[in-house]
């Protein structure tokens, strides 16, 4: 009698290609080649296939789009310091009022600013000679945050928060406002980069593609430009212009699919 054989599987993985790569070129990996062949159930007819039975190529793969940032959105805080909470808290309503009247002068809507963080809380100093904690005054913080629609004019919003009395930029994020269109752009190039990599991959197998099996999408690597920490780093009376560059960013979309493997006749 004669023994059947066992399944036997056959694996080929392809390098990975570097993380690192240039902005303007897309990035695609190949996971790998699965080719699985087996002995069918007895009775089976000719043609038939298992489950377990079906050769499959997978790949993963990359598509990325250059986008151009043309919004910003910026976290502008007023931090007053005072012997008393009611006095601090008076002249930071003060001021804070006139850094928003100069940001919607500078062009910014109302409803782009929105309160993101008050706070007040006591300042203490350690006293050595009796060994505690006095309070030396109170600390009122107002924070608002501020979408800027249009890029070019956050160099102005800035210095308009500042002369009036904003001494603190917490954050400035730059991003765009085509993100859907150019995530759809990417997820189709690395659609297209995955079946042409399997196409490759099965040329060179000794067969070619047979039907989709599966086809599935990662997270987005959504570009955002953060700023480095801007605490007080700008003297309201310079009458510099603060330069804000945009430059361009890299949206990423990954996907991975499985198709079947047909291998040519021998």
């Amino acid at each position: 009698m004669r023994a059947k054989l066992p399944n036997v599987v056959f694996r080929i993985v392809a390098a990975s290609a570097p993380l690192h790569i240039p902005m303007w070129r897309r990035a695609v990996w190949v996971v790998g080649l699965v080719l699985a062949a087996g002995v069918g159930a007895p009775g089976q007819a000719a043609g038939q296939s298992g489950a377990g039975d079906v050769a499959q190529i997978v790949v993963s793969a990359q598509g990325d789009v250059k986008v151009t940032p043309d919004q910003a959105m910026a976290v502008f805080a007023v931090e007053t310091r005072r012997a008393t909470a009611a006095v601090a808290g008076t002249e930071n309503a003060r001021t804070t009022r006139s850094v928003i009247d100069a940001i919607r002068s500078a062009g910014v809507p109302a409803e782009d600013i929105t309160t993101l963080d008050y706070s007040v809380y006591p300042e203490q100093q350690w006293d050595a000679k009796d060994r505690v904690s006095k309070v030396v005054g109170y600390v009122v913080r107002n924070s608002v945050r501020v979408r800027i629609a249009k890029l070019e004019r956050t160099p102005a919003v800035i210095d308009a928060a500042l002369a009036k009395g904003a001494n603190s930029i917490s954050s400035l994020d730059l991003t765009s406002s085509t993100m859907g269109t150019a995530r759809r752009e990417a997820l189709a190039n690395a659609v297209e980069q995955a079946k042409a990599d399997a196409e490759l991959m099965a040329k060179a197998a000794g067969g070619q593609l047979g039907a989709l099996i599966e086809l599935s999408t990662q997270d987005f690597a959504v570009p955002v430009f953060e700023s480095p920490k801007l605490m007080r780093a700008m003297a309201a009376g310079d009458s510099a212009p603060t330069p804000v560059m945009g430059g361009s960013q890299t949206l990423s979309a990954r996907v991975s699919a499985r198709w079947r493997f047909i291998p040519f006749p021998r």
